[in-house]
């Protein structure tokens, strides 16, 4: 089979998100101004580079994730592990705004050090962010696409140590959860390793 996808692809569903996959999810958190508090999953999310740390999320359309962001210059990515998937999943409605979905999923909040927003108590791992950068990418022919990519840089990192083992983050215990496409999502539950080769040593 061959598609274009700006003539469609005849399927059921757009198999992009499922071609495209695993994708880490960035469970968002932020709060505006007015002292609104917005949590919601993007599996469009990952890191950009290590020094600095700077990781992204991208939004198809203007929602309240990017817009607090936009307005505060702070989010938090938290870490969705396996026994939080069903409550990221409730985090997913679509609430108006002014509902906070940490109460509507009935997650506790924990303040974060650096940043205003608060992070979710019992993720494994979050990542305190200051936005660095906001842009809107266009399709091939200049039009705006409708996505706002958000870019941070993360300042502050919890790790909880229950998920820390000879000094490395343990991923299968945390069970992190991934995007597969459709409705279909994965947790780590094996890791295999590979050394990179290095040119004449192998």
């Amino acid at each position: 089979m061959f598609y274009e996808p700006s003539k469609g692809h005849g399927l059921p569903h757009d198999p992009s998100k499922a071609i495209v996959a695993p994708r880490p999810i960035g469970w968002i958190s932020t709060l505006n101004r007015a002292g609104e508090v917005n949590l919601a999953p993007y599996s469009f999310f990952n890191a950009v580079s290590s020094r600095p740390f700077i990781v992204w999320f991208s939004s198809e359309g203007e929602k309240d994730s990017p817009t607090f962001a936009q307005e505060t210059g702070e989010f938090v990515a938290n870490l969705v592990s396996r026994d939080l998937a069903e409550q990221m999943n409730r985090t997913a409605v679509d609430a108006p705004r002014g509902v906070n979905e940490f109460t509507y999923a009935d997650l506790a909040m924990a303040p974060c050090r650096l940043v205003a927003p608060p992070r979710v108590a019992a993720a494994p791992a979050a990542l305190e962010c200051r936005v660095t950068e906001v842009f809107r990418p266009k399709a091939l022919d200049g039009s705006p696409s409708g996505a706002v990519v958000v870019a941070g840089e993360v300042v502050g990192v919890h790790i909880d140590d229950a998920f820390l083992k000879d000094g490395l983050f343990d991923i299968t215990k945390a069970g992190n959860v991934g995007r597969l496409g459709y409705m279909d999502y994965a947790s780590v539950t094996e890791v295999f390793s590979m050394r990179r080769p290095r040119w004449g040593k192998d």
